[in-house]
């Protein structure tokens, strides 16, 4: 999914003379064809993830549409100060991502797992935060951010994960959406991110009759969409590799019920969240075993 964004992003720079690339000293490997094919917009600002967003916004004030790089908690939690007041409060074109969604650094322990940025960043005023599940939403997520203008945030994952898209159809991402994955009766499951394969190998292998959707954008949701959602079903699922405070489960249990607040929707489905429990998961180990350890999977709404 990574190198797929980076790669994404790489090809449309060609067209798109805006486009800066900035990194906090990392990414080696991945960055080097945009630094080799754009050298004067591409720069390593070094270990300095506050500094490189603040450079960021000045960029953007001249014009440019900024990607800021780096690994999960650096670029985001160390730099919200920055993210507020110099990027979304005056609106720049800066496109902060995030490398190792959740647990994909789990190895490295609890300073570089990046459990609570949804929660922090869909907070903020005029910040667009995009979490795509694989290869293809990646790519559609690269091409959404260039042509967006103002604050965003795509959250990545970078362990090679394979396509629950079909590979040959193009997808266009919209804020708001949820895109259909699987049919079925008994319960829909909402999932952002890259839990999305698991989701659907654990459905499948169940066989449990549950329609799957994905949905790459948090917050500001088609109301059409939650519409059907709530008529269809009387049991959403929501899925994250996130904190259970703040994140994407809790953005669809607020549209819901603003939506039945608002008398958009007759009655209120029940919403069960799966997500990181709201304490921190002190040990190191590969990320499905840290997805393991807190229960991110089907099984935990299983009767016991």
């Amino acid at each position: 999914m990574r190198n797929t964004f980076i790669n994404t992003l790489c090809s449309l720079a060609a067209t798109h003379e805006d486009v800066f690339l900035l990194c906090g000293d990392l990414g080696y490997s991945v960055l080097e064809p945009f630094a080799k094919a754009y050298p004067d917009r591409f720069l390593n600002v070094g270990v300095s993830e506050q500094n490189m967003t603040q450079v960021a916004a000045g960029l953007a004030r001249e014009g440019y549409n900024v990607f800021t790089y780096s690994i999960g908690n650096f670029p985001t939690l160390r730099c919200m100060e920055q993210i507020r007041y110099d990027v979304c409060y005056h609106e720049a074109s800066v496109k902060v991502v995030a490398v190792g969604a959740g647990y994909a650094y789990g190895p490295q322990g609890v300073s570089h797992h990046t459990t609570e940025d949804i929660a922090m960043l869909r907070a903020i005023p005029n910040m667009t935060v995009c979490a795509p599940a694989d290869p293809i939403e990646a790519r559609a997520a690269a091409e959404f951010m260039v042509r967006h203008r103002g604050p965003g945030y795509v959250r990545i994952n970078k362990s090679g994960e394979p396509a629950v898209h079909p590979a040959g159809a193009p997808l266009k991402l919209t804020p708001g959406e949820i895109i259909p994955v699987r049919a079925g009766r008994g319960a829909a499951v909402l999932v952002t991110g890259a839990m999305l394969g698991s989701v659907v190998n654990e459905v499948r292998d169940s066989g449990r009759d549950y329609a799957i959707y994905s949905v790459p954008f948090i917050g500001k949701y088609s109301q059409s969409a939650m519409v059907a959602l709530a008529q269809s079903f009387d049991t959403v699922i929501t899925v994250e590799e996130h904190q259970l405070n703040g994140g994407f489960g809790g953005s669809i249990v607020e549209a819901l019920s603003d939506l039945y607040c608002a008398g958009g929707i007759a009655r209120m489905p029940k919403v069960r969240r799966i997500a990181i429990p709201n304490r921190f998961i002190g040990v190191s180990g590969s990320q499905e075993y840290l997805r393991a350890q807190a229960q991110l999977t089907l099984k935990v709404l299983d009767p016991q």
